[in-house]
Parts: C-alpha cells; sequence; structure tokens
C-alpha cells in the first residue's frame, strides 16, 4: 500500500496562513423563515373577508349592533346631561322653594302672609314671589260635572312670578297691575292642554264665574307643579275666590354666591315662631336628582350593550371556526411552502381583528347617527364623547382577539399532510 502524499500548488497557501475561506460548521444551522411584514399580515388576512362577503357582513353585525347600542346609549345620555347642564345655566341654580311642612300633631302647617314681606328683608335676596292655593277648581264651561277637575288646580299669584320662576309665555301676555284685580287668567302648559284652551280670549269657569284667558305659560322646569295651575291675581282671588292670603309656596332668588347662607336663614324669617314646620328646597337640585336616575337607567342599558356585542363576539368565532374549516388545503399548502405555525396563527388572529375593526367602525358611525337624530328630534344639544368611541372600537378589538384565538391555535396545529389530505 503505497502512501498518497499531497503537494501544494502554486495557488495553495503557506503552513500556518489563515485561510480565505470560512471553516465549515460541525453541523449546519438551520435556515429561518422569512419574516412577514405587517403589510404582508393585513393582506393576508384580509383575503378570506374578501372571498366571502356575506359571511362579513353578518358577522361584522353583530359587533355593530353591540357597538351602536353602546354608543347610542352613552351619547342620549350625554346629550340628556347636557341639556339639563344648559337649562341650569339658563334658568339658574340660586331659585329656593319655601313651602309649609307639618305640625307637631301632623296636620298641614301654615305659612304666615307677612312671610314674604320679611323674606324680601334679607340683603342677598334679589327676587322673591309667591303662590297661594285657592281651593277653587277650573273648568272649561259651567256644564262639567262638579269634580271632574283633571287635577288641576287654581293657584293666587304675585306679578313678579314668571321672572322669579324663569318661566315664559308661549301665548299672550302674563298679569300684571291692570289685570290682577279683575277675572283674568293665565294657564300652564299643562292646564291648557286638558281644558283644550290655547288662545287668549277664550273664557273658563273658576269657582263660580268666568274668567278670561290672558295668557298660556310654556313648561316651568324649576316649577312644574304651576303647569297644571291656572293663575289669577291675588287682589282678584281674594275678591272673586274668598283666597284668604296665605302663601303656599313661595319662591326665593339669591345671590349665586350666598345661596346656602340664605337658605339657613329662611325657616327662621319665613316663620319665626315655628321654624321647624317650613320645608326648603332647591328645584334644580331636583332636576340634578332626575339625571342621577336617568344615569342608572343609561348603566343597565350601557351593560344590555355590552351583551350584545357579547353576542356578536361569539358570531366571530363562529365564522372563524368555520373559516378554518373550509380552508384546511390552504392551509396545508401554505405549510407545505415553509409557513410556519406562528404564521399561520397570526394570519388568523389578523383576520379575526380585521372582522371585528369592520364591525366596531359601521357600528361606531350607526350609534354617532342615531344619537344625532334623537337629539335633534328633542332639540338637544349632540354629545357623542370620544372616550365612548375609543372604548367600542378597543372592546371590539379584544373581542376579536379573544374570538379569533382559539380558531389560529386549531389551523396552526395542523400538519401539511392532514390538511390537504383533507382530513
Amino acid at each position: 500500500m503505497t502512501e498518497r502524499t499531497h503537494t501544494p500548488g502554486p495557488a495553495r497557501e503557506e503552513a500556518g496562513a489563515p485561510s480565505p475561506f470560512p471553516p465549515r460548521p460541525a453541523r449546519e444551522r438551520k435556515r429561518r423563515p422569512p419574516r412577514l411584514r405587517l403589510a404582508d399580515v393585513v393582506r393576508l388576512g384580509s383575503t378570506g373577508l374578501r372571498t366571502r362577503p356575506l359571511r362579513v357582513f353578518l358577522s361584522a353585525l353583530g359587533i355593530a349592533i353591540g357597538v351602536a347600542a353602546m354608543i347610542a346609549v352613552v351619547g342620549i345620555s350625554g346629550s340628556g346631561q347636557a341639556e339639563v347642564d344648559r337649562r341650569l345655566d339658563a334658568l339658574g341654580t340660586n331659585l329656593l322653594r319655601v313651602a309649609p311642612g307639618e305640625s307637631l300633631s301632623g296636620e298641614k302647617a301654615e305659612l304666615p302672609e307677612e312671610s314674604v314681606a320679611m323674606i324680601r328683608r334679607i340683603p342677598p335676596v334679589q327676587q322673591v314671589a309667591a303662590t297661594g292655593e285657592t281651593g277653587a277648581h277650573v273648568y272649561r264651561n259651567e256644564r262639567i260635572a262638579i269634580g271632574r277637575t283633571g287635577s288641576l288646580s287654581v293657584l293666587a299669584a304675585d306679578t313678579g312670578l314668571l321672572p322669579a320662576v324663569g318661566g315664559r309665555l308661549r301665548e299672550g301676555r302674563w298679569l300684571d297691575s291692570a289685570t290682577e284685580e279683575y277675572p283674568a287668567v293665565v294657564l300652564g302648559a299643562t292646564a291648557a292642554q286638558r281644558l283644550d284652551v290655547y288662545r287668549p280670549g277664550v273664557r273658563v269657569w273658576i269657582g263660580d264665574r268666568w274668567f278670561s284667558l290672558i295668557g298660556v305659560l310654556d313648561p316651568v322646569p324649576l316649577a312644574p307643579e304651576l303647569d297644571s295651575a291656572a293663575l289669577v291675581g291675588r287682589p282678584a282671588a281674594r275678591t272673586y275666590l274668598r283666597f284668604d292670603g296665605h302663601p303656599s309656596t313661595v319662591y326665593v332668588r339669591a345671590e349665586d354666591s350666598r345661596v346656602t347662607a340664605v337658605r339657613g336663614v329662611l325657616p327662621a324669617t319665613a316663620y319665626p315662631e315655628k321654624p321647624g314646620e317650613v320645608r326648603i328646597s332647591r328645584p334644580s337640585d331636583a332636576l340634578a336628582a332626575r339625571e342621577a336616575t336617568e344615569s342608572a337607567l343609561t348603566g343597565l342599558l350601557l351593560g344590555l350593550g355590552g351583551v350584545a356585542l357579547l353576542v356578536g363576539g361569539v358570531g366571530v368565532g363562529n365564522t372563524m371556526v368555520i373559516s378554518v374549516l373550509e380552508r384546511r388545503t390552504e392551509i396545508g399548502l401554505r405549510r407545505a411552502l415553509g409557513a410556519t405555525r406562528a404564521q399561520i396563527r397570526t394570519q388568523f388572529v389578523m383576520e379575526s381583528l380585521l372582522l371585528s375593526l369592520i364591525g366596531g367602525l359601521a357600528g361606531t358611525v350607526l350609534g354617532t347617527l342615531i344619537t344625532s337624530g334623537y337629539a335633534l328630534s328633542r332639540d338637544w344639544p349632540t354629545v357623542v364623547p370620544a372616550w365612548a368611541s375609543a372604548a367600542g372600537i378597543g372592546a371590539t378589538l379584544v373581542i376579536g382577539a379573544a374570538a379569533g384565538l382559539y380558531p389560529a391555535v386549531r389551523a396552526s396545529r395542523l400538519a401539511p399532510t392532514q390538511a390537504l389530505a383533507g382530513t
């Protein structure tokens, strides 16, 4: 056996010199699959949506209904709150209402006749006006049976009542020094509707005689009890209706910065002998309490909207599961061409996200339109909080990711041979 020798050629490097070629590693490194850019992932995710438009529409509709319901509830509530704030800014929050309470024996108390004059002496008080119950009733004519009053009352009113409560006339004129002594009457909005009387000049039957209608009021938000009342001048009430002169309600306007202080001294001022029998309220607080009640209802409706959104998410998940079953061949081909499981998962999660996002955007637009239409029909300002739209879209993305996760994992676990074989 001869020994084989190798003679270095001219191109051979000298012994000990570094080789120009890198040494071959002992174990071949695995080639990394190409990474997908975000644009590629979006394009892959939208492929399944473009090929099944009807299914996409129906699935996105469930998400859209849930988001629209949530945004409409929040928007209508916000618009209502804005309307209340606007009305309070216009009417003021410095109105206080003084009324008799109950005596120690449980009977209804009675404010003294001089209570209005005494309240007017409080320095921060700007306006004072009172109404008094006459005990009479108003009818459309004298042939109406006694007792069918329609829950309407007849009140003796001061001439300064309308500006004190922030009321406005719909028709005619208000009581003044020329009409308060005569049988003239102004009807509240509800009273005019129940009597079917809207035009000045018509006569109505009060007590045992005719009174001429001279005006009709718009609804009075801070004094809703006036809406269902017929208002006559105090001198006329004494002359024709045997009014005793005791006020049943006193409306007080005070300086904005001194409302709390005035409220504290009103009981002793209105009825020095029995301040405990005087009730003081702030009508603007009633509007705020009503808004708080509506807010509680808004929370309930918002929860129902969330349920609808969750149901829409279940629909998206169901759509994605069916999509995986129908596209097994596509999944197997991509796996055979080198797509990794992570890329398959990303593709289907992106498809679910896009499907939910379409529903979320459509629901946002629909909810905004519903809010705008309702606000315009009620003459409210349209308010759609930006956080509500952002929360709606964010919720759809979270639900879309959760709904698409299981189908994506299921698709990524399919082996190429299983998927291509259709098993």
